[in-house]
């Protein structure tokens, strides 16, 4: 079987080059000539995963994939508990004699033996959620920035929870405090590497809390964040003027609510979108996120924000207000929406329109 490293795989789409590529590889006995050159009949990948090594993770069930054209387009990633028991072994044929002692370190094997494989060279889209993030977002984000991913145009990185700041429930049922990482950050001082790494990005979702230094990205357009995912606790991403990292971000969705302790979110933290720092942003969803403070306030906060005149659309959680005939003229030029309750003195002099996706 050749090498994919090895093998010249097309740069364009275009099918004819393609099925040359296909035709060479079948030639040389790789199956994945016949699996590119059947795809539109829907292609069996099996044989390919078996000599490749990889059926290993699909039979553990913690990686969905899906493959094109001879490599994995897309993926996603989460830790499947029913196969535990059987995982170690599977585990020790990718860890190349490391210690596997700890199961709570096996997520991040199994991450990064399909990041790492050649066969993920042209990933498409991508899905992680973590459950040990303490040891496994990190090395995740140093398995994706081990090799540039030119088509990685879709990116979606985190971990669940219910309220902020709660403690990570690990795989062997453990907890971890996600404040013992401040400042410091689960991905901590591999973001840089991560963001330079990934220069097609358009789409990228990140849930959880204090996993990045920042979020960069010339090609982002379109980010949504559910948690205050910055290592200093900051909700937004840290495009700032004198350093824009997010020159052609053009939709931001902030999701957050009550933390573990009952605490929202400052509205402070509006502060830190300026126009400077976001030049290209258009829609603003805060249509879920939850601040402390009356919607009076948040309105005004948002009225006085120099990103507000460059918006088109803007949704906020809700406008129960008593008196917005003064600000209204701020919004004028915007679609405004509101997730919940609106009253009667917002309806008759805001411009409120229903959101649309």
């Amino acid at each position: 079987m050749i090498s994919p490293e090895a093998a010249d795989a097309p740069e364009s789409d275009d099918w004819n080059a393609w099925r040359a590529y296909a035709e060479a590889l079948a030639e040389a006995d790789d199956p994945r000539g016949a699996a590119i050159l059947t795809e539109a009949d829907g292609a069996d990948y099996r044989e390919v995963e078996r000599q490749w090594g990889l059926d290993g993770l699909r039979d553990d069930g913690s990686w969905h994939f899906t493959w094109a054209r001879g490599f994995i387009d897309r993926a996603r990633f989460r830790l499947a508990p029913e196969t535990a028991p059987q995982r170690r072994e599977l585990v020790e044929r990718f860890a190349a004699g490391a210690d596997v002692d700890d199961p709570e370190r096996w997520e991040s094997v199994l991450i990064e033996a399909l990041l790492s494989h050649p066969a993920a060279a042209r990933l498409r889209g991508l899905e992680l959620h973590l459950t040990d993030v303490h040891h496994s977002a990190r090395r995740a984000a140093e398995a994706l920035a081990a090799r540039r991913r030119e088509r990685l145009t879709d990116l979606r990185f985190g971990y669940g929870f219910t309220y902020l700041y709660e403690d990570v429930r690990t795989s062997t049922g453990g907890r971890v405090d996600p404040m013992d990482h401040y400042d410091a950050g689960f991905v901590g001082d591999a973001t840089d590497a991560l963001w330079r790494a990934l220069p097609a990005l358009r789409t990228l979702a990140v849930e959880g809390a204090l996993l990045f230094h920042w979020i960069a990205g010339d090609a982002l357009t379109d980010l949504r964040l559910r948690g205050a995912v910055l290592s200093d606790g900051a909700v937004f991403p840290g495009s700032r003027p004198g350093t824009v990292t997010l020159p052609n971000l053009a939709a931001l969705t902030l999701e957050i609510g009550t933390d573990v302790h009952g605490t929202a979110c400052p509205v402070e933290q509006l502060d830190e979108l300026d126009a400077a720092g976001y030049p290209a942003l258009r829609s603003l969803d805060l249509g879920a996120a939850e601040f402390d403070a009356s919607d009076d306030d948040v309105l005004a906060a948002l009225a006085a924000s120099s990103v507000l005149p460059q918006l088109e659309r803007l949704r906020v959680r809700s406008l129960d207000v008593e008196d917005a005939a003064e600000l209204a003229p701020r919004f004028a030029h915007l679609d405004l929406s509101a997730a919940g309750p609106v009253s009667d003195d917002a309806a008759d002099v805001l411009p409120i329109v229903p959101w649309t996706r």
